[in-house]
């Protein structure tokens, strides 16, 4: 069985499947779109998936790309996430499954952790009337960096 989250022919298939369902179209800006989602092992925004496909001479408007990135999460492939008010940032569903987010309140940085025992407490919750497909988990706090600056800064304006 191929485990590998960013299995570019399997998730190529799906989106396919889904987009012949709908009776769109599967055009190369869509196929391309995808491919280059999948090179990305991790979080992603428009800005540098645009990026990304402008450096393989792929030119695409920002709304081809937005509107792809919607007809991804419609067919369940890609997921979003806000970390904070301003950055809007996108993961492969298949690799956001199997781990969750620590934010720092303070700098912004994202960190990803794996937590069996959280995945283990969140499939065995049962709520009425509703089944998860998907479940995010969110951690805010103060990363180490800025801990330590922190404490500097308190030990600067004590001297």
């Amino acid at each position: 069985m191929n485990t590998n989250p960013y299995d570019v022919d399997k998730i190529s298939k799906i989106f396919r499947e889904y987009l012949m369902e709908q009776g769109l179209r599967i055009t190369t800006e869509r196929k391309t779109i995808l491919e280059h989602i999948c090179r990305v092992h991790g979080h992603f925004d428009v800005d540098m998936l645009r990026e990304m496909l402008e450096e393989d001479n792929f030119h695409v408007s920002k709304a081809s790309i937005y509107n792809t990135i919607e007809l991804l999460m419609n067919a369940c492939l890609v997921v979003r996430h806000q970390f904070s008010t301003q950055v809007v940032q996108y993961e492969l569903k298949s690799a956001a499954m199997g781990h969750h987010h620590v934010i720092c309140s303070y700098c912004g940085a994202v960190r990803e952790i794996r937590c069996d025992a959280v995945a283990r407490l969140v499939k065995d919750v049962k709520i009425t009337r509703f089944s998860y497909e998907y479940y995010s988990l969110y951690i805010y706090g103060m990363c180490s960096k800025c801990r330590f600056r922190l404490m500097n800064d308190k030990k600067d304006k004590n001297k």
